[in-house]
């Protein structure tokens, strides 16, 4: 099969799928109640996915997928220079490995203050429903493929695992960012193998000391390899404010506010490029 070719048609159809029958899911079986209207948040979120589809297309030469179709006729990446291994075992290490890669850059992006600037406009988002699982600055998804880009050709991973790599990722995404409740029995076994929505919400806590846990996107085990995991927050689901303590006021729900927050301080008044630089901590979170 012609990966590259088919690659846009299967992601938008695996992303279609899954935003509606998630969407579906949040109306009928709600984990929390809404903060806001869907109508001072939606348009939002649904145009960043819109500009960064767009953005990705037209600025850079070609695809994850591409980059890995590059790495493959070349040589390039850990996975060609020891040699042929078994089909099963070679997915399973590259699917794992470009999990793990997507677990470090998160922390890196929660870690460096002007790269928080970017990904905070992800945690501004004052509910977590699905379209919050799409919801990035354009700055950082260009900035993470990029970065994809050279752990891909660093893995060697092959075209057919790094798409079935960006299905999982991103449909993974808008599965646990989903305002879904799940019987708790489920959500416990679910959570053995894969992020669920309950697990990735306490990341989205108001709270600093929750915000910097549950980085995983895909599978929960980096959390509990590097002590990141917590469990459930202090507050409960219903009770805990999600999004941040600051950008909270409906004017940063808008688009122009949106794009603008990573030059905005937590008062609303910009910042120069060169102070966004400064070294960051939990507290400023």
């Amino acid at each position: 099969m012609d990966v590259v070719r088919y690659e846009p048609g299967i992601r938008l159809v695996v992303f279609i799928t899954a935003f509606l029958l998630l969407a579906a899911g949040e109306a009928l079986s709600p984990r929390r109640a809404r903060a806001v209207v869907r109508r001072w948040r939606w348009p939002t979120n649904v145009t960043l996915v819109a500009l960064n589809t767009l953005l990705i297309r037209m600025a850079l030469p070609l695809t994850a997928v591409g980059m890995a179709v590059l790495a493959e006729q070349r040589g390039w990446g850990l996975l060609h220079a020891v040699g042929p291994i078994p089909v099963v075992l070679a997915v399973g290490i590259a699917v794992l490995l470009l999990d793990f890669a997507i677990y470090l850059q998160h922390v890196l992006f929660h870690a460096v203050s002007i790269l928080w600037r970017m990904h905070r406009v992800h945690h501004a988002d004052i509910d977590v429903d699905v379209t919050t699982g799409s919801r990035f600055h354009p700055a950082e998804i260009l900035l993470s493929m990029l970065i994809k880009f050279v752990t891909i050709s660093a893995l060697g991973a092959s075209p057919m695992v790094v798409l079935l790599f960006e299905v999982l990722l991103n449909a993974g995404s808008l599965f646990n960012h989903a305002n879904l409740r799940l019987f708790p029995w489920l959500d416990r076994v679910l959570r053995l193998v894969v992020v669920t929505p309950d697990m990735h919400r306490v990341h989205h806590s108001a709270w600093g000391v929750e915000t910097n846990t549950n980085f995983g996107f895909t599978f929960p085990w980096w959390d509990h390899l590097c002590r990141t995991y917590r469990a459930q927050p202090a507050a409960g689901h219903e009770a805990m404010t999600v999004g941040l303590t600051y950008f909270r006021d409906p004017k940063y729900m808008r688009r122009d506010t949106t794009l603008l927050q990573p030059l905005l301080d937590g008062d609303g008044s910009q910042t120069s490029v060169s102070d966004s630089f400064r070294t960051s901590h939990p507290g400023d979170r």
